[in-house]
C-alpha cells in the first residue's frame, strides 16, 4: 500500500531562533535549569530537540525522556496503561554508558531497572526492610547515577503527565543539582500567555542559573513563513498566511498538519477567491475530541454551544445556547478553559482556533444541531445593541428555517443600503435570493439588489441573479421593466457587456411605458449616452429626442433629474454646444449618488472636448460627492477620470503608481479597469520607453473597455502608431490605426478623433498615402462642424499642419509654419502639453527635412517640452531626428556611470538582443541609431561575461 511522503520539516524553526540562540548559553552554564512552556501543539518538543542537536554539536553528551499520559493505552496491554515509577527517566538512562568507576555503592539498587546497564553497576544491595526506604534508595541511586555522568544535559518533556516518582527525582535534583548537570524541562500550559504548570514549586539554590521561557503560537508573518517553507515556496500571499493562522492559531504542529493533507494548498495561495476551507486533518480531530472527553457534562455542553455559535460569545449567551443557568454555566466555562479547549478575551469564549471549533462542531450529533441553532438565532435574537441579522440567518438557515433566514438577510441588505454601505447590501440580497425565497419576496429582493448594485462593485453574480428572476415571468411590467433598465446599466457600466446592455435597456421601455412615463424616460435618456462601440451618433440623438419628448409628463422630481442629467451628459459627449445650457438646466436639489455621476461625466467629457477649467469644476463636486458617500463603483469611477485629466494635461509626476493601484484595484469593473491599463500602457511608453510592456497593457486595455466613450480605443490606437512610426513602420501603423477608425466613421463620433487624427495622418503620409490622408482629414472637418469641441479643433489644424508635408516645395514655408504654430498655441492654450510638444516636433523635423533655418531650434523646444513632463521616449526620439539631420547633441556632464553592472539602456538593448532581434531591428524599438546600439550589445556581452548573443538570456536574470 503506498502512502504519501512525508512532508519535509523546515531547515530551522521558524520564529524560534532568537529563543534557541538565548538558551544554548544557558545550558553551557551549569548547573542549569530551563524551563519550556507552552500549549500543545506549540512546538515544544521540536525546539527540544533542536536545542539538544545543537548542544550535541558543541560535545556535551544529551539525554531525553518523555512522560506518557497517564491513561494512554499501553501496547498489547488489556488494561489501562500504568506508568512504572520513574519510567521516563529509566528510558533515557537506559542509553547512558558510565564509567563504573565513577559509580557510587548506591547505584547497585538500579539493577532491576536498568539490565542495559547491568555489567557497569555495582552489586546490589541488599533488599530493604520497608518499602519506603527500598524506594528512597532508588531515588537516592538515581541522583547518583545522573551526577557520575558529569557534563551531560538531561531533557524531560511533558511534565504535566508525570508520576510521582518522577517528581520526586526532578525535585531532588532542582534543589541539589549535580555540577555538570542541565537539566530542560517542558510543561504543558492552556493560554499563549504560559503559565507555572510544573508539578512542584521550582526553588533551585542561588548558583543555578535557571531560564523559564514560555513558547508562544506563531505570528501570522511567521505562519506565512512556516507554510512557505512545508510547500517549497519562496513567500505565500500575506492574505493566505493570515488565513491559515486563523484556521490554526500559529500553532505549529497544526499547520504542518493541515498542508499535509491539503493536496492543493500549493494552488491556494496564488487565487484566494472563494476563500477554499482547509481540510480537518484526523490527528487534529482526534486531540480535539479526546480533550472534550476528558470535560464534566456541563462543560462539554457550553463547548457544544460555543461551538454552534462560531463567534466569541459572553456567558449569559453560551448559556442560553447550552441550556445552562449562568452560574452553572460559568462553573462549566471555568472547566474548559482550565483545559485550553476555550480561551477568554474581552469578556467573550471561543476556540483558538476554527480548526478546533470545526471539529468540535462535527463531533456534535446530526440531530442535535438543528436545535443548538435556533437556541442560537432566538438568544441572539435577545442580545442588547444592533441586531447581528446575518448572525441570525444563518443560525436560521441550519435549523432549516429558509423564511426566517431569507426575513434576516433581507433585513441585513436594507440596513447596509440606509447606511450608504452598497457593496455589504449587494452580497446580503444576493445571499437571501440564494436562500430559496416565495415568488414575492423573490422579485422584491431582486429589485431591490438591482436599485443598490449600481454603486457597489459587482461581479457577474449580480446580473446571473437577475436573469433567473426574470426568467422566472412573475413580474409585473413596472418591476420588470426596472430591472431591465437596471441590469442593463450594471452591464454597461461594470460588466463589460456594451451592445448588449444597450439591448437590455431598450427592451425595457415597453414595459416601463405601461407604467411610468419618467422610468421610460430615463431609459431613453440613458441609453442615448453615446459610445464608440454602440449605435451610430444619429440614432443616440433620436433617443435623446424621445427622451425629451416624454419629458414634460414626468412628475417625479428623482426620475426628471435622472433625465436632465443624462440629456447633459449625452450632449457634452457628441460636444453639442447646447450642452452646457442643459448642464444649467441640471437642478440644485440632486441626490449626492447622480451629483457624483452627472459630474465624474461632465468632468470626462470637458477634458476629452478640450475644456480644461470646466473639467476642474465638474471633477471638484464630483469629488465632493463621492467623499459623503460609501460608493465604492463612484469611487472609482471618480478616480479614474481624475487620472485621465492628469495624464492630458500633462500632470505625470507619481501618475503610473497611481495607475497602477487603480488597475490592482478595479478589475472587476471593465471599463474602468480599461482606462487604468491605459494610464498605465501610456506612460510605461512615454516615460520608461518600454514598448513592449506599453502594447501589452493597451491590447489588455482595448480588449476590456466595454463601450468607450471615446478615450481608450483611440489613444490606444495613437500610441500604439506612434511606436510603429518611431520605429519606421509606416505600413503597420497604418494597420493599427484601421480598426478604430472604423468605429469612428460608423458612429459618426469624430469629436472623440482627437488623439487619434494626427498620427493617422502622418502614418499614412510616411506610407505614401497622400490622398487617403487629405480624405481623413476632410472627414475630420465635416464631422466637427458645429461641434463645440476645441481639442478636435487643434487636432484639426495639427493635421492640416502635417498634410503640407505632401505639398511640392513651390508652396514655400511659410503656411506650413503658421499652421504649426496655431496648432502649437491651440494646444498650449487647452493645457495640453504633450500634444503642443508633438506638434513642435513635427514642425521642426520638418524645417531640418527642408534644409531650412530654425528647426534645429524649433526641435530644441519640442524636447524641452517634453523633458518638463518627463516624456523619455519622445526626447530620444526627438534627437535621434536630430542626429539624423547631422545636428550633434551635446551629453551633460556628469553621467552616472555603472561599472560593471549594466546601464537601463544596455539592460533594454541586451533583453532584445537575447530575444533575437537584430541590431537594426533594436535600433527601431527603442529609438537610437544603428551604432549606438552595436556599442550597447558590446558592452552588454562584456559586462555578462559572455561571448555571444544567444547566451545573453541565461546571464540577464529577471
Amino acid at each position: 500500500m503506498n502512502a504519501d511522503p512525508p512532508i519535509p520539516l523546515p531547515a530551522a524553526l521558524t520564529g524560534r531562533s532568537a529563543l534557541l540562540d538565548g538558551l544554548r548559553p544557558v545550558l553551557g552554564r551549569r548547573p542549569s535549569v530551563v524551563v519550556i512552556t507552552g500549549e500543545a501543539g506549540v512546538g515544544k518538543s521540536r525546539l527540544i530537540r533542536e536545542l539538544l542537536t545543537r548542544t550535541r554539536s558543541s560535545g556535551t553528551p544529551t539525554l531525553a525522556a518523555r512522560c506518557q499520559e497517564p491513561d494512554a493505552p499501553f501496547p498489547y496491554a488489556q488494561l489501562p496503561y500504568a506508568p512504572l515509577p520513574y519510567a521516563p527517566l529509566i528510558e533515557a538512562l537506559s542509553r547512558c554508558r558510565p564509567r563504573p568507576e565513577d559509580l557510587p555503592p548506591v547505584t547497585g539498587a538500579l539493577r532491576g531497572l536498568l539490565p542495559e546497564l547491568a555489567d557497569l553497576l555495582p552489586p546490589a544491595p541488599p533488599p530493604a526492610d520497608d518499602p519506603r526506604a527500598g524506594q528512597h534508595r532508588v531515588l537516592r541511586a538515581l541522583c547518583a547515577l545522573t551526577a557520575s555522568l558529569g557534563k551531560v544535559v538531561l531533557a524531560v518533556e511533558d511534565l504535566q503527565w508525570a508520576d510521582e516518582s518522577t517528581v520526586a527525582f526532578l525535585r531532588a535534583v532542582v534543589s541539589d543539582p549535580p555540577p555538570g548537570l542541565g537539566l530542560v524541562l517542558t510543561v504543558r500550559s492552556h493560554t499563549p500567555q504560559g503559565g507555572d504548570g510544573l508539578p512542584f514549586p521550582l526553588r533551585p539554590p542561588a548558583h543555578v542559573v535557571v531560564a523559564e521561557r514560555n513558547l508562544a503560537p506563531l505570528s501570522p508573518a511567521e505562519t506565512g513563513a512556516m507554510a512557505a517553507g512545508l510547500l517549497g515556496a519562496r513567500a505565500v500571499p500575506e492574505e493566505f498566511a493570515e488565513r491559515l493562522h486563523r484556521w490554526t492559531g500559529g500553532l505549529p504542529y497544526v499547520i504542518e498538519e493541515v498542508l499535509r493533507e491539503w493536496s492543493d494548498a500549493t494552488a491556494c495561495p496564488a487565487g484566494a477567491a472563494g476563500q477554499p476551507e482547509p481540510p480537518l486533518p484526523a490527528s487534529v480531530r482526534r486531540a480535539v475530541v479526546e480533550r472534550l472527553r476528558h470535560l464534566p457534562s456541563d462543560a462539554r455542553r457550553v463547548v457544544t454551544a460555543a461551538a454552534v455559535l462560531g463567534d466569541p460569545a459572553p456567558v449569559h449567551l453560551l448559556g442560553a445556547v447550552a441550556g445552562l443557568a449562568e452560574q452553572e454555566a460559568r462553573r462549566a466555562l471555568a472547566a474548559a478553559l482550565k483545559e485550553g479547549v476555550v480561551r477568554a478575551g474581552d469578556g467573550a469564549y471561543a476556540f483558538p482556533y476554527e480548526l478546533a471549533r470545526r471539529a468540535a462542531y462535527e463531533a456534535v450529533a446530526e440531530p442535535e444541531r438543528p436545535v443548538l441553532h435556533l437556541r442560537a438565532a432566538r438568544a441572539l435574537t435577545r442580545c442588547t445593541g444592533p441586531l447581528p441579522l446575518v448572525r441570525v440567518a444563518e443560525h436560521y438557515r441550519c435549523a432549516g428555517l429558509r423564511t426566517q433566514a431569507v426575513r434576516c438577510l433581507e433585513a441585513a441588505a436594507d440596513r447596509a443600503a440606509r447606511g450608504g454601505d452598497a457593496g455589504t447590501a449587494t452580497d446580503r440580497y444576493l445571499d437571501a435570493l440564494r436562500g430559496g425565497p416565495s415568488a414575492v419576496v423573490r422579485d422584491r429582493v431582486a429589485l431591490k439588489l438591482a436599485r443598490v448594485a449600481l454603486n457597489a462593485r459587482t461581479g457577474p453574480q449580480v446580473p446571473a441573479a437577475l436573469r433567473e428572476v426574470l426568467g422566472q415571468c412573475s413580474l409585473g411590467p413596472g418591476p420588470s421593466g426596472e430591472i431591465r433598465l437596471l441590469l442593463g446599466l450594471l452591464l454597461r457600466n461594470q460588466s463589460g457587456s456594451g451592445l448588449e446592455a444597450l439591448e437590455e435597456i431598450a427592451r425595457a421601455v415597453p414595459d416601463l411605458l405601461a407604467v411610468s412615463t419618467g422610468q421610460a424616460a430615463r431609459a431613453l435618456a440613458i441609453i442615448a449616452i453615446p459610445s464608440l462601440k454602440g449605435w451610430a451618433v444619429g440614432e443616440h440623438r433620436r433617443l435623446l429626442a424621445e427622451a425629451e419628448r416624454l419629458l414634460p409628463q414626468v412628475d417625479e422630481e428623482d426620475l426628471r433629474s435622472a433625465v436632465l442629467a443624462n440629456r447633459a451628459t449625452a450632449l457634452a459627449l457628441m460636444g453639442d454646444p447646447s450642452a452646457w445650457d442643459a448642464v444649467a438646466d441640471l437642478p440644485e436639489a440632486i441626490t449626492v449618488e447622480a451629483a457624483a455621476r452627472v459630474h465624474a461625466n461632465l468632468a470626462g467629457a470637458a477634458t476629452a472636448l478640450g475644456h480644461p477649467e470646466r473639467a476642474r469644476a465638474f471633477q471638484a463636486r464630483a469629488w465632493q460627492a463621492v467623499r459623503t458617500n460609501q460608493a465604492p463603483y463612484l469611487e472609482a469611477f471618480v478616480e479614474t477620470t481624475d487620472m485621465l485629466a492628469a495624464f492630458t494635461s500633462g500632470r505625470w509626476a507619481g501618475l503610473l503608481e497611481r495607475a497602477e493601484r487603480a488597475e490592482e484595484q478595479y478589475q472587476d469593473v471593465p471599463d474602468f479597469h480599461a482606462e487604468a491599463l491605459l494610464i498605465c500602457g501610456l506612460l510605461r511608453l512615454h516615460t520608461k520607453g518600454q514598448t513592449d510592456v506599453a502594447r501589452r497593457l493597451l491590447d489588455r486595455a482595448v480588449g476590456t473597455t466595454a463601450l468607450d466613450t471615446g478615450i481608450v480605443l483611440t489613444s490606444a490606437a495613437a500610441a500604439v502608431v506612434r511606436v510603429h512610426l518611431a520605429a519606421d513602420r509606416p505600413a503597420q501603423a497604418v494597420q493599427a490605426v484601421e480598426g478604430v477608425l472604423h468605429h469612428v466613421r460608423r458612429t459618426g463620433a469624430w469629436v472623440w478623433a482627437t488623439a487619434l487624427a494626427p498620427p493617422a495622418v502622418q502614418a499614412l503620409i510616411r506610407d505614401g498615402r497622400d490622398g487617403e490622408a487629405h480624405r481623413l482629414v476632410a472627414e475630420l472637418a465635416d464631422g466637427i462642424a458645429r461641434r463645440d469641441a476645441p481639442a478636435a479643433r487643434a487636432a484639426l489644424l495639427t493635421c492640416r499642419a502635417l498634410l503640407t508635408a505632401t505639398d511640392g516645395p513651390q508652396t514655400g514655408a511659410s503656411g506650413s509654419d503658421a499652421l504649426h504654430a496655431a496648432a502649437t498655441e491651440a494646444w498650449t492654450a487647452l493645457e495640453r502639453p504633450y500634444e503642443a510638444a508633438y506638434v513642435r516636433e513635427a514642425w521642426g523635423l520638418r524645417l531640418l527635412a527642408a534644409g531650412a533655418a530654425g528647426g534645429r531650434t524649433v526641435l530644441h523646444e519640442a524636447i524641452a517640452a517634453y523633458q518638463d513632463i518627463d516624456a523619455v521616449w519622445d526626447v530620444l526620439r526627438c534627437q535621434r531626428g536630430l542626429r539624423e539631420h547631422g545636428q550633434v547633441t551635446v551629453r551633460r556632464p556628469g553621467a552616472l556611470g555603472y561599472g560593471d553592472h549594466l546601464s537601463p539602456r544596455e539592460r533594454a538593448v541586451a533583453r532584445l538582443a537575447s530575444l533575437g532581434l537584430s541590431n537594426r531591428e533594436i535600433a527601431r524599438e527603442l529609438v537610437l541609431s544603428h551604432r549606438t546600439v552595436e556599442h550597447h550589445v558590446a558592452r552588454a556581452l562584456r559586462k555578462l561575461g559572455v561571448s555571444s548573443r544567444t547566451e545573453i538570456g541565461s546571464q540577464l536574470g529577471p
